[in-house]
């Protein structure tokens, strides 16, 4: 078993600046937290791997295949592998929880 700290977490990458950090990595998924500032660009690229998206805080819009949703920290969002997405007009600082399965970039 292994246990995680959220807010430890995200303050450790808050004050190290970093936007991605992963903290679990298994053979089936890899977990990690994903941070940007209001205003802040998002630019990932499609991934190879399955993803799910849980907002924890901030607001913004999400943007997929032409469409745009609003999130909010209870969010969640489904990303199959290789679609284009990103978030987009973020008005709060955003942090989420990212899970990949298989673990990222074990399909490239």
């Amino acid at each position: 078993m292994k246990t995680f700290d959220l807010n430890r977490l995200a303050a450790d990458s808050e004050r190290e600046g970093q936007r991605w950090r992963e903290f679990l990595r298994v053979p089936s998924l890899s977990m990690g937290l994903y941070h940007l500032k209001a205003g802040q660009v998002d630019e990932q690229q499609p991934h190879t791997e399955d993803e799910v998206y849980v907002v924890l805080s901030g607001k913004a819009s999400f943007r997929t295949k032409g469409q745009e949703q609003a999130v909010v920290p209870g969010s969640v969002i489904f990303v199959e592998r290789a679609v284009e997405h990103c978030f987009v007009d973020i008005t709060e600082d955003l942090t989420v929880l990212v899970f990949f399965a298989p673990p990222e970039g074990s399909q490239r």
